[in-house]
């Protein structure tokens, strides 16, 4: 694993869709038990693999998704793998081996909301119970644990990827030897509010139906409006002035002029301002692809990261960590402040901890990770990667 040096050499624009070496499912054997006092009955992860392990099974790079990515990391990050005519990239399949596992309580493959009660037969739907971070990581351990992985090279990961790579180093500090963990704190106020905020939007949708919705029904208009108010967290203030400003729709509604509703004109809808239709449309086409159970469900986990509780002190939970750690913050992120992010460095680094803190400048907020990969690579250019 390194980064690997630009060239002028680059033939094609886009990262080609890597498929994984193997996809498959891993099942818990029996109860397991959650931080919060529930229990899920055998559930099951299900993970990617790209490349292959070495025989010293040192090689493993576990890669964690963001609340609506999935174990395939390819499809959702692609640039961070080496490939041919591609500028960059950091994880090289020739000697790397990439794991990526679908977090409990999602819904593309591991156990959610959406999953059959074995207790009940039954989908979980709102039964389905609260899961911690560390929950999310013991699971995975139990996962590694199958495939003969005792110590990973790598655990890298943003958002709520980022929280889980920052547990590993705690819960297992034998098991990990370097931690990147991308745009990630524990959630202040402001971010508590916005995510209390979207599940509200899908719970007073009226097809939610106390979370006991049919699939061929789902709230699409609560998901829609919570994924709409999660963009704006997203993003950062002068991104949005930059593309969208006052300009009315680029579909040519008028902003500016009342709608007629039943031949009556009214002032109370009508055209909307550019920015409007962005949100509207990011809010419609995320329907498509997740759940609005496991959206209440992975956003309840996101509220309760806090790597400190249940422990005496930061310096205790953090002293733990035996791997070298680099946390990263974005410069316009609001959701999960740069100023949160270097503090939690200092108080690893307190604790006697290999801690830095590097800053990416975009103007892209917190999907800056996402939408800006090329200049995230730059800041991964650490000699040991």
């Amino acid at each position: 694993m390194g980064l690997q040096p630009e060239t002028a050499a680059c033939a094609p624009e886009t990262p080609i869709s890597l498929a994984p070496t193997f996809e498959g499912d891993f099942v818990i054997d029996g109860i397991f038990p959650l931080e919060a006092g529930g229990a899920l009955p055998a559930p099951t992860l299900h993970y990617a693999v790209y490349g292959k392990p070495n025989a010293a099974r040192d090689n493993v790079v576990l890669v964690s998704h963001a609340l609506s990515g999935s174990a395939l990391v390819a499809e959702w990050w692609p640039r961070l793998f080496v490939q041919p005519g591609i500028l960059g990239g950091l994880l090289d399949l020739e000697t790397d081996c990439v794991l990526g596992i679908n977090i409990l309580g999602s819904c593309y493959g591991s156990t959610g909301p959406g999953s059959v009660n074995p207790a009940t037969g039954r989908l979980y739907g709102p039964d389905f119970p609260l899961l911690g971070i560390r929950d999310i990581v013991r699971s995975q351990a139990l996962l590694l644990d199958s495939l003969g992985i005792r110590r990973l090279k790598l655990a890298i990961g943003a958002s709520i990827g980022g929280m889980q790579a920052l547990e590993w180093g705690v819960l297992y500090p034998e098991r990990v030897e370097r931690i990147v963990s991308i745009g990630v704190a524990p959630l202040g106020a402001m971010g508590l509010g916005l995510n209390h905020l979207q599940r509200r939007a899908i719970e007073l949708d009226p097809l939610w139906n106390g979370g006991r919705y049919s699939p061929d029904s789902p709230p699409r208009q609560g998901l829609s409006l919570a994924r709409a108010l999660a963009v704006c967290t997203y993003k950062s203030a002068g991104l949005f002035e930059e593309r969208f400003a006052r300009k009315p729709d680029r579909s040519g509604e008028d902003p500016f002029a009342g709608s007629r509703n039943d031949s009556v004109a009214t002032g109370l809808n009508g055209g909307r301002f550019d920015v409007a239709g962005y949100l509207d449309h990011q809010g419609e086409r995320f329907n498509s692809r997740f759940d609005a159970n496991s959206y209440l469900a992975i956003t309840r986990t996101m509220d309760t990261f806090d790597p400190v509780r249940g422990y005496t002190s930061a310096t205790e939970a953090y002293g733990r960590i035996q791997a070298a750690v680099t946390l990263i913050g974005i410069s316009s992120d609001w959701l999960f402040p740069p100023a949160d992010i270097r503090a939690m460095a200092a108080q690893i680094s307190a604790a006697g901890v290999r801690c830095e803190y590097r800053e990416m400048q975009s103007s892209h907020g917190h999907d800056a990770f996402l939408a800006e990969p090329d200049a995230l690579l730059r800041l991964l250019q650490i000699p040991d990667l």
